[in-house]
């Protein structure tokens, strides 16, 4: 697909914006961030892929509070790993298949909305981590880029398309079970893991899943707008393993260094207890429409045109039927940068990072 000339140019805008009121402060010693996954995670990838409206977010009102355009975050603005760039002094980080030779400049965003473990998605994404060292070797010299890889800080969010999908199989579980399919993503995400060691990653960021019963999409298909507990239940199993195979690569791999951020707790306060922590809504979504906006139509352009758009995005913590508002999104990345245990584990990104200062 051809992408107008304009929002690239306003990218990169704003890029230079970011760089410039930081990277005066940005020294050869600040690690680049490399972001794997999916919609949560995705800064544009699907724009210039062959997809279809459901997993895009190029239109408006997609982008309108921050960048004053639709970027092809699914949000009103920045996303979490946005703010992760802005705390480690590093620029906004562009999609990768949007980089051109030579165009490296503080890291690279694989993710993809839509992609999950199962599917070739995330396999895919190495490999173009796997194409993006070797043309750093090309650019830089070996040792260069094998620094770059090394101090770099691996982010992920991978696993809620999979289970997403699953709960709309009816037939699914009844010849598999929740831990078996669980199982199955797990070990697919821990393929990619040592996928990305070998290439010479060694810090890992990993999202949990979220509270995935209690997105507006979810609660418009169960009996008086409740929480789905399959959901629920799945996203629970999954952050359990997910956990325990970071551990376990801890011992298995040497130079592993990992953080986990509980999405499922920090996201759950949030909905319960929205005006505890600035917001005026946690259960309905400020686009889409519906009960609680759980239908997916915000933008009208995946086959229903009609929606219904909030007027004060930043009081909510939903922008659509599965995604997060900007400032929801700034208040997890300030937790997943400098929290306490309880939320990010066993090492924050400041931590990870290696920073010193703020």
């Amino acid at each position: 697909m051809s992408t107008p000339t304009l929002p690239i140019l306003l990218f990169a805008v704003f890029a230079s914006l970011f760089a410039s009121t930081r990277c005066d402060h940005q020294s050869q010693k600040d690690a680049a961030l490399f972001i794997f996954g999916d919609s949560v995670n995705d800064a544009g990838t699907n724009n210039y892929i062959n997809t279809t409206a459901f997993f895009r977010a190029n239109f408006p009102p997609y982008g309108e509070t921050f960048f004053r355009y639709p970027t092809g975050r699914f949000t009103n603005g920045r996303l979490i790993v946005d703010f992760i760039a802005e705390y480690a002094n590093l620029p906004l980080i562009p999609p990768y298949i949007q980089m051109k030779d030579g165009d490296f400049m503080g890291g690279a965003n694989f993710a993809s909305a839509g992609a999950g473990a199962l599917v070739v998605d995330l396999k895919m994404q190495l490999k173009q981590l796997e194409q993006l060292e070797k043309k750093l070797r090309k650019e830089m010299g070996s040792e260069k880029a094998k620094g770059i890889i090394k101090e770099g800080v691996y982010l992920i969010s991978i696993g809620s398309s999979d289970y997403g999908a699953a709960l709309f199989d009816p037939a699914l579980f009844q010849s598999l079970s929740m831990e078996d399919y669980v199982g199955m993503v797990i070990g697919n995400i821990t393929t990619v893991l040592q996928g990305i060691y070998k290439v010479g990653g060694r810090k890992f960021a990993m999202i949990g899943i979220g509270q995935l019963g209690c997105v507006p999409s979810m609660r418009i298909l169960t009996r008086n707008g409740a929480c789905s507990d399959e959901a629920n239940k799945l996203a629970k199993l999954h952050n359990v393993a997910l956990t325990a195979i970071l551990a376990k690569l801890e011992t298995q791999l040497q130079g592993f260094e990992y953080s986990y951020f509980d999405y499922y707790t920090t996201g759950s306060e949030r909905i319960q207890y929205p005006s505890k922590y600035g917001f005026k809504e946690g259960k309905t979504a400020c686009c889409g429409s519906g009960p609680y906006r759980g239908n997916s139509t915000c933008g009208g352009q995946r086959g229903v045109k009609e929606y219904s758009l909030c007027r004060h995005p930043e009081k909510y913590v939903f922008f659509d039927a599965d995604h997060a508002s900007e400032r929801a999104n700034r208040q997890f990345a300030q937790l997943m940068w400098n929290g306490s245990p309880s939320v990010i584990r066993p090492h924050n990104l400041k931590a990870l990072f290696k920073h010193e200062g703020a």
